[in-house]
């Protein structure tokens, strides 16, 4: 009887500990490796969380835009997105444009996106950065319930539920097996 109550336990804590519908804030996010955020937005997705962009979102972070769906993904007067081609380090350890990892990293890019980069010359190692008007016509603006908890991450949103923040990709994701050149920054 006690190790059935204590499953039943655990079982419920588990179901509550990260709830379907619940909100991820996205801020002062460098980016990292595509792979890694590959990986992220992936389970975001099948989840059904929705993303709060709340401040900066550069490289890697900005494929959010392209892999959570337009109705789970908004951003609120703070939010900056950054856009620059991929590279990866030479054996000095310095940054090379990789042409074939910027190219996947382009394939993941909605059209609008794509357009808007493309009238900036495209992706280069110079950071585009996006923000304003012209990211409110690529992601949708949060209503106010979403603005509250991007303005206070430990508040909770209009459902109950707590909002996670992702600052940085976590170290030990694995990436899936997407191309060994969506591994580069």
């Amino acid at each position: 009887m006690r190790a059935s109550a204590w499953i039943l336990g655990v079982s419920l804590a588990c179901a509550v500990a990260a709830p379907a519908g619940a909100e991820i804030l996205i801020g002062s996010d460098a980016g990292g490796m595509i792979g890694d955020y590959v990986a992220r937005y992936q389970r975001v997705r099948q989840t059904g969380e929705r993303v709060v962009i709340d401040g900066t979102c550069l490289s890697a972070c900005t494929i959010v835009v392209g892999m959570i769906p337009r109705d789970r993904l908004c951003a609120t007067r703070n939010a900056v997105l950054g856009f620059h081609a991929a590279w990866v380090p030479d054996a000095a350890g310095r940054r090379v444009t990789s042409a074939v990892a910027t190219q996947a990293l382009w394939g993941l890019y909605p059209s609008g996106v794509r357009q808007w980069i493309a009238r900036r010359g495209g992706l280069t190692p110079n950071m585009l950065m996006m923000q304003g008007r012209e990211l409110a016509a690529i992601v949708p603006p949060c209503d106010g319930a979403a603005q509250r908890v991007a303005a206070s991450p430990r508040q909770t949103s209009a459902t109950g539920r707590q909002a996670r923040a992702y600052r940085r990709a976590p170290s030990a994701i694995t990436a899936p097996a997407v191309a060994e050149a969506a591994m580069a920054r």
